[in-house]
């Protein structure tokens, strides 16, 4: 048993496969609210997804842990809870949780260290508690893990700037981008805030994307508990930044996946250059838009994992993402994945590497402009 994992690429030997078990629409919230009246949650409605869609992903989520097995991976699964129950805190109350597929949203191993992201949905304020009993038990196990949890959130209405959701979805796409490109989003300074799934990890070098569950402060913190490490933060033209794992992808060193529909900063991809690392932009995806009740985009076909620096998962009916990596050197596996998207994302969301063989490297000695 070994805590142990500096980037997306090297060798995996034990990782975490989420579970679709009682995910939930979400309550609405001032970070969150889900309208989707055709498939019967219209605005301020919440509950249970749909037994049978449950199921399909659970299946899917099963057979790509089998998958993994077959591979000689170690392959741990969490432990829901009663995702549908009220929650509160001192300040708030919230009806509804949501679930524990996505396990990157909310652990991050960096090195030997495990640790616990804030995050920035009420609703998801407790959902750590489904990882606890593995994380309890690589702490017994494995005497050099660190276990870390970042500082918990209060989530009062101080953290969210007022009316955002409104406001921002009446505003034109071209104008949204442009908000968030200058940093005008959901979340206010008053405390640090983020997900674990927007960070890219490349050994000494980790980039954070500022999004709609991450803000400056949840950036600064990460770079002063981390003061071995260069952390940056990143900023692309999306207008709904949410996780950077399905717009900038590490691949392999000197190799990186990137959604050219949310262009880079020029700055950092003149630093990626520089370093003689190679930016791809991303296959076009083969659907128009992501499935029934799903808060995810139809990019989740560059949300792969990778296994080794010479092989990859990815998504089975994303033929052009497919042909694109294998022609990049890759052995591409394919793994049906679509109907887990409804419960949070696809295969790296769905995933926490918690053992990768290798150390820590420096794979971007040449420094450039502010990073």
């Amino acid at each position: 048993m070994k805590v142990s994992s500096w980037n997306e690429w090297d060798p995996l030997k034990h990782v975490i496969v989420g579970r679709a078990d009682g995910t939930m629409v979400q309550a609405p919230e001032p970070a969150v609210f889900r309208d989707w009246p055709r498939e019967g949650f219209p605005r301020g409605t919440y509950g249970p997804l749909p037994a049978d869609m449950t199921d399909a992903a659970n299946a899917q989520l099963d057979a790509f842990a089998r998958v993994l097995e077959g591979r000689g991976i170690r392959v741990d699964r969490p432990r829901p809870l009663d995702f549908g129950r009220p929650v509160a805190t001192p300040e708030w109350t919230q009806p509804s949780m949501f679930g524990a597929m996505p396990v990157r949203d909310v652990l991050v191993t960096i090195g030997n260290e495990l640790l616990e992201a804030t995050m920035s949905f009420r609703s998801r304020w407790f959902e750590y508690l489904a990882h606890r009993p593995l994380i309890e038990s690589y702490f017994r196990a494995d005497p050099a893990m660190r276990w870390e949890a970042a500082p918990k959130p209060r989530l009062t209405d101080a953290s969210y700037h007022e009316g955002f959701w409104d406001a921002y979805d009446a505003l034109p796409p071209e104008e949204r981008v442009a908000r968030a490109v200058r940093g005008e989003l959901l979340l206010t300074e008053a405390e640090p805030l983020f997900d674990a799934a927007d960070i890219a990890r490349c050994g000494k070098d980790l980039f954070v994307q500022r999004s709609l569950a991450t803000n400056r402060a949840g950036i600064r913190w990460l770079r002063q508990h981390l003061p071995q490490h260069r952390v940056h933060e990143v900023v692309f033209g999306n207008a709904h930044p949410m996780h950077i794992d399905a717009t900038w992808v590490p691949l392999r060193p000197g190799l990186v996946l990137h959604c050219a529909e949310r262009p880079a900063e020029a700055e950092l991809l003149d630093h990626f250059k520089a370093n003689d690392w190679q930016v791809v932009q991303a296959a076009e995806p083969r659907r128009a838009a992501a499935p029934p009740l799903s808060a995810c985009s139809r990019w989740l076909s560059m949300n792969v994992l990778v296994l080794d620096p010479g092989t990859v998962c990815v998504e089975a009916s994303e033929t052009a993402q497919i042909e694109q990596l294998g022609a990049l050197g890759f052995e591409v596996v394919p793994v049906p994945f679509w109907d887990v998207a409804p419960f949070g994302g696809g295969l790296h969301c769905a995933t926490l590497d918690i053992h990768r063989e290798g150390g820590m490297e420096d794979w971007f000695p040449r420094r450039t402009g502010s990073f």
